[in-house]
């Protein structure tokens, strides 16, 4: 099982919105530095949403071979349409992915027998670890724990990451599923809670800025260790809400620039961040001991 700190790594671009693979390359050497556990490529925090499919693709395949088999590679590949779905999740297994992240289908509001035959069949066509994604406050589409179980039991389908924020479905997960199923939080202001009740990691945003504080603080509260966990997330406190000031990846793709890993980048109808919000998200970095 992939476990920790799973960060869903920001997509560098250029002013223009071309990729930028440099500094691709220069985020992932400082997150296996940092200690990040794994990495989530073309999540939505990748901007997933406005790349093209070769895009997608090549993004990908970059950061597996940039990785090199140092640490997992989870690619994010999920759509509102089952096939494309079917197709991304394909590619992702070529291009040499440990795993794929399928998030819920978007604005189609499936019912929850659609959401259990989706991930059911690209499960069933593609051999690959399948990591489930539920974001309800970006979908518009709830998957219940109940349907979580049902598709636990298909043998590629191995964990859930549940952005919800609602930590009573910690239990109600591993109620319905075995020891052996991850169950990952999205939240990033609830994640020490979730992983000491038991949560197997964070996909995090919050990582891109602060690797190691946040392997430092998910590891300990898997471990039970409640008051260390609470220490290194009290420096964390401010990330976990000014990096969502404005519609994610903006406040924290304006902070990794800030760290001097990548350009002033990002693509419509996402826009840079506001000047109103720079001393906010800095001071925020500076409590982190980041800046």
């Amino acid at each position: 099982m992939i476990q920790g700190s799973i960060v869903a790594l920001v997509t560098p671009m250029f002013n223009n919105g071309a990729i930028d693979k440099d500094s691709l390359k220069k985020i992932i050497e400082f997150h296996v530095e940092q200690g990040t556990d794994a990495l989530v490529a073309v999540g939505t925090t990748g901007e997933s949403a406005t790349l093209s499919e070769a895009e997608h693709c090549d993004v990908i395949k970059t950061i597996v071979e940039f990785v090199n088999g140092r640490i997992p590679v989870i690619a994010g590949t999920g759509a509102n349409s089952t096939l494309e779905a079917i197709n991304l999740t394909g590619k992702a297994k070529e291009l040499g992915a440990d795993a794929c992240l399928i998030v819920t289908p978007y604005y189609n509001k499936p019912t929850q027998e659609g959401l259990y035959l989706h991930h059911k069949a690209i499960a069933e066509a593609v051999d690959i670890p399948q990591i489930l994604y539920n974001v309800p406050g970006r979908t518009a589409c709830d998957m219940l724990p109940e349907t979580v179980g049902r598709l636990s039991e298909i043998s590629n389908i191995v964990g859930v990451k549940e952005a919800t924020g609602e930590l009573d479905r910690v239990a109600q997960i591993r109620s319905l599923t075995g020891p052996d199923f991850g169950i990952y939080t999205g939240d990033d202001a609830s994640s020490r809670e979730f992983c000491l009740l038991g949560g197997n990691g964070t996909i995090t945003v919050t990582g891109n800025v602060a690797p190691r504080l946040v392997h430092e603080m998910i590891t300990a509260a898997m471990q039970g260790k409640a008051d260390i966990a609470l220490a290194v997330d009290n420096k964390l406190t401010d990330l976990h809400k000014y990096l969502f000031i404005q519609s994610n990846p903006i406040p924290v793709k304006w902070a990794v620039a800030e760290m001097g890993l990548m350009s002033q980048g990002i693509r419509l109808p996402l826009t840079w961040l506001t000047e109103d919000c720079y001393a906010i998200v800095r001071d925020a970095m500076q409590k982190a001991e980041i800046i």
